[in-house]
């Protein structure tokens, strides 16, 4: 049987429910990247909140898109908005939102939250897919 492998190829499928407006919301509490300064690990939990538009992301190309960071080196703002950047280019959706919550370094957590497309359009969707 061959093994997974970690890259960078995101897959997606057609939107089932093109015509509706629905939110998909994932948690993703294994992600880890490098810090380019040390090399030493960092840790995060991921939420990515998005309305589909035509595609939808597939779970398991997702996962070793994440995977694929385990070795790079990123600050917590650049791979946020990297991983933004590829899944809006993978999928074109009418609104997505990620927020990556890292683990303590130097006694301080960081949280950075990217966007694509009009939060305010969406917020009540998004609201009842993260509940």
């Amino acid at each position: 049987m061959p093994k997974a492998k970690p890259n960078k190829d995101l897959e997606t499928f057609p939107n089932p429910a093109p015509g509706r407006d629905y939110a998909i919301h994932m948690e993703m509490p294994e992600f880890t990247c490098l810090c380019p300064k040390t090399g030493q690990p960092d840790f995060a939990e991921l939420d990515l909140d998005y309305v589909p538009n035509k595609k939808c992301v597939e779970l398991k190309s997702l996962k070793l898109y994440i995977w694929s960071f385990r070795n790079e080196g990123r600050f917590h703002e650049a791979v946020t908005n990297e991983i933004l950047d590829d899944l809006v280019r993978a999928t074109s959706p009418r609104y997505m939102r990620l927020t990556a919550r890292f683990l303590v370094r130097g006694g301080i957590y960081t949280t950075v939250t990217a966007e694509h497309g009009d939060a305010r359009k969406w917020g009540p969707t998004l609201q009842q897919s993260s509940t």
